[in-house]
Order: C-alpha cells, then sequence, then structure tokens
C-alpha cells in the first residue's frame, strides 16, 4: 500500500512540474470587473504566472469540497451522536437490570442458594493451605 502511495505522490508531482513548466506566462487575474473597481477603490487585480493562478484555483476548490462535504455531514454527525447517547444509556440499564436480576428474590431462596454453594460437611474439605486430597 504504501509503494502505491509513493507512486501516486510522484506522479502527481511529475505531473505538476510539467503543468508549470507549460504555463510560465503571466497573466492578470482580476477580482472584480473593470466597471466596478473604480467605485471599490484599490486595484482589484493581481499578475502571476499561469500555473500559479491554476494552483490556486484547484487548492480553492478543494477547499470549498471540504468545507460543503464538513457541513453537509454535519446532520449525520449529529445523528452519530445521539445514536452513542442512547447506546451508553442502554448498556447502563442492561448493566443495572444484571445487578438487579442477579441478587436473590426472597431471603429463603437466598439462604437455599447459599446452602447448595457450601458443602455439608466441611470438615471432609482439606485444611487450607495443605496440598493433600480430601478425605474419601
Amino acid at each position: 500500500m504504501r509503494a502505491i502511495r509513493v507512486f501516486f505522490f510522484v506522479v502527481l508531482a511529475v505531473v505538476l512540474v510539467l503543468v508549470a513548466a507549460a504555463n510560465r506566462e503571466f497573466v492578470t487575474i482580476s477580482l472584480l470587473p473593470e466597471a466596478l473597481a473604480p467605485f471599490a477603490g484599490g486595484q482589484w487585480s493581481l499578475t502571476m504566472p499561469a500555473f500559479v493562478a491554476l494552483f490556486l484555483a484547484m487548492v480553492f476548490g478543494v477547499l470549498v469540497g471540504l468545507v460543503w462535504e464538513w457541513l453537509r455531514e454535519s446532520g449525520l454527525r449529529a445523528e452519530s451522536g445521539r445514536r452513542a447517547q442512547h447506546l451508553a444509556d442502554l448498556e447502563r440499564e442492561v448493566g443495572h437490570l444484571r445487578q438487579t436480576h442477579a441478587a436473590p428474590r426472597d431471603e429463603v431462596l437466598a439462604i437455599l442458594d447459599d446452602a447448595a454453594r457450601k458443602p455439608a460437611n466441611p470438615a471432609a474439605l482439606p485444611a487450607q493451605g495443605t496440598t493433600l486430597p480430601a478425605p474419601r
């Protein structure tokens, strides 16, 4: 994947250098029509090489596209945030339900559950800290 990326950037650099070399003549870019320029005051035109104007137009187009997509996806980001909050609420509720349902419902059932977990004869267990097997 890295080789493809490097290849792409090398091809892009060669194309940009060729475009710059082919468009070195100067052009004048007017930002306002000549009839409106005296009312706005100042000089509203720039003189630059043609490739600079072309590259600036491409950068401007990319920036406009980025802003446009960011604004277009704002609804999707908001919906994603709402769904993430809803998911966190549901996970919290499931955790609470697990704790609630795992607890004994009745004192008698709790005693029976506790008795079922303990062995009937505690002496039948090996002493703590020994490696001896339990007596038969």
